[in-house]
């Protein structure tokens, strides 16, 4: 059997049991370590397996079913989940050592070409190895949702440089908005209405009831941490405009008819020497069915007290209230139930959501439809508009061939109608984030930028603002931190399956990984979308995988003529930079296709 244990460094002997499982748990509980909750089930897999002697089962085929819940069907020629994950937590490793775990005393790696654990003391070496000075560049880890590169490759020994100049790019970008926030709101908005008011959403809106949370530890002394927690919490929450936060119930009185909240959020904190214990939980307050729970363990040896509340606050709003979130899964078996008229405004904006997981065209016009029939129902609801600007733009950035016409002249109706959602509530993430893409298509890059980062700034916890920003980054030439915020996106959300794929497969593209690229692509399945094929017409031709890349270049001509008749343009509308253009023809010249000057 393959030893799991390295000795080395300042004592020959390896690490015992106990010394490996508490490292496994400080990292697990750092924020420092990047990774989404399967990659943490992943990691903890494999090295308990390891531990319990059961080293030489770590293949690709046990994790996947182990860890993923994947069938015996599993083939890992086809599936690349395993690598892909693996990957990605040998990524969290190294920044996890780069930043949190400089001094710790074990080390704990998983070495390429291998799914098995390594567990060895640090050495002098390692110890002595510069660590960045991060404390004068950030005041709290809190303020920055640190995303991580994913994509990875057997034969690449160390992770590339560019990986650390991204890391730096975002911190640098999210430390000015963390540290000075009042300049940054002038900055990003001075051109705005300040003293615009939000709107008031649709009743149909679901709301949250944010109990206070209770303290539940045998010797008491964590009351302070509860309240602490709870306010963390509902400030988290109310950046997401799709949900209306409650702070405390609803009057009973009968002169004032108030409508109940449909969910309450609840929590109890333990705290028992240096461990820290979080259960939250959803609960549908109809009935009191619990719709979800969860546990965040964190070691205060690590992390400060403001900071862990600040993180696991993130953590909890993230899950709950993001697009495709707790609430939205909850409330969409409704939606397929019921007419969106009985619902709403909350309705069309479900509808919207689950239109965008796929992007099918059929669903796109009665999405569409949905919206611009609420917006004259309620003209001031931001979300509303927001969202109509994104379905007009998708005639545009999807060249779809709808049973009916397009929109007349959409990107105008685009502008219009993000600029209005803007202007009726400045501080709606989503309708900055209309703005962006609105303005990126439209040419003015630096504006779409100016936008992109006010959205993030206003909520770095909505998964789709981080990941579109990161899109239009990336396609600026600003591949290192677009990239890393597309790879946050991906880690952090639960849908859309796919589309930041296909941004991720872009990112490797454009380093010239194509191998990467393809791993990425084929994990996309938005068979609907036109930029899904075109970008793996690009990758096949760069590969030479000339029959792959026939079959894509018949798909773009039966469902998006107009795309490969108009290809340099189109690349030039996505790409601003032009070695970036030339790079992504090169591909599609490989491919077969004609590219005029």
């Amino acid at each position: 059997m393959q030893s799991a244990w390295a000795s080395g460094g300042d004592d020959t002997s390896s690490p015992e049991m106990w010394e490996i499982r508490e490292q496994l748990q400080r990292i697990l509980s750092s924020e420092e370590f990047l990774a989404p909750e399967r990659g943490r089930r992943f990691l903890e897999y494999v090295v308990e397996e390891t531990l319990g002697g059961r080293a030489d089962y770590l293949k690709a085929y046990t994790i996947a079913q182990e860890v993923f819940a994947r069938d015996a069907s599993f083939d890992a020629q086809n599936d690349p989940v395993v690598r892909i994950e693996a990957g990605r937590i040998r990524r969290g490793l190294e920044r996890y050592y780069l930043v949190a775990g400089w001094a710790d005393r074990i080390i704990i790696t998983i070495p390429k070409g291998a799914y098995i654990p390594c567990f060895r003391y640090a050495t002098a070496a390692d110890r002595l190895a510069d660590r960045p000075d991060l404390d004068n560049v950030l005041e709290s880890p809190a303020e920055v949702q640190k995303p991580v590169i994913v994509a990875d490759r057997t034969d690449r020994a160390a992770p590339p440089v560019w990986l650390w100049y991204a890391i730096s790019a975002a911190i640098v970008l999210t430390t000015f908005v963390a540290i000075f926030p009042p300049l940054s709101t002038f900055f990003f908005s001075s051109h705005r209405a300040q003293n615009a008011a939000p709107a008031p959403a649709s009743e149909s809106v679901p709301k949250v009831l944010v109990e206070p949370f209770e303290e539940i530890s045998k010797e008491g002394g964590s009351a302070d941490i509860a309240r602490g927690l709870t306010d963390e919490v509902i400030g988290e929450l109310a950046k997401f405009k799709e949900i209306a936060v409650i702070a405390k119930e609803p009057s009973s009185s009968p002169d004032i008819r108030v409508e109940e909240p449909r969910f309450a959020l609840q929590g109890g904190i333990r705290v028992e020497g240096n461990k820290l214990r979080l259960t939250a939980r959803l609960v549908r307050r109809s009935d009191g069915s619990v719709t979800w729970a969860n546990n965040y363990d964190r070691d205060l040896r690590v992390q400060d007290i403001l900071e862990v509340e600040a993180d696991i606050a993130r953590r909890v709003a993230t899950a709950v209230a993001q697009p495709y979130g707790l609430i939205y899964q909850a409330d969409a078996a409704r939606l397929a139930q019921s007419p969106p008229d009985d619902w709403d405004a909350y309705a069309c904006t479900l509808s919207y959501y689950n239109y965008r997981i796929d992007l099918n065209p059929q669903n796109h016009a009665a999405v569409q439809d949905c919206l611009q029939r609420t917006t004259e129902r309620l003209p001031a609801y931001a979300t509303s508009w927001a969202l109509l600007s994104l379905t007009y733009l998708d005639e545009i950035r999807f060249q779809y061939r709808l049973d009916m016409p397009q929109s007349p002249h959409p990107l105008t109706l685009a502008l219009e109608t993000a600029k209005r959602a803007v202007e009726i509530d400045p501080q709606n993430a989503r309708a900055l984030q209309a703005l962006m893409l609105a303005n990126f298509f439209n040419g003015d890059v630096d504006a779409a930028l100016r936008e992109g980062a006010a959205a993030y700034a206003i909520n770095p916890n909505d998964t789709e603002v981080a990941g579109e920003y990161g899109f239009r980054l990336a396609f600026s030439g600003k591949w290192e931190t677009g990239c890393e915020l597309m790879s946050s996106a991906i880690s952090r959300n639960p849908g859309p399956i796919g589309y930041y794929e296909v941004g991720m497969a872009l990112c490797a593209y454009m380093r010239r990984d194509y191998q990467a690229a393809e791993l990425w692509a084929r994990m996309a399945d938005l068979k609907y979308n036109p930029m899904h094929h075109l970008v793996l017409l690009a990758i096949f031709g760069a590969e030479g995988k000339l029959d792959d890349a026939r079959r894509e270049q018949d798909w773009l001509k039966s469902n998006a003529p107009a795309l490969l008749t108009n290809i340099r343009r189109e690349v030039a509308i996505r790409l601003q930079r032009p070695s970036d253009q030339e790079h992504f023809l090169s591909g599609l010249t490989a491919a077969g296709i004609t590219v005029t000057p």
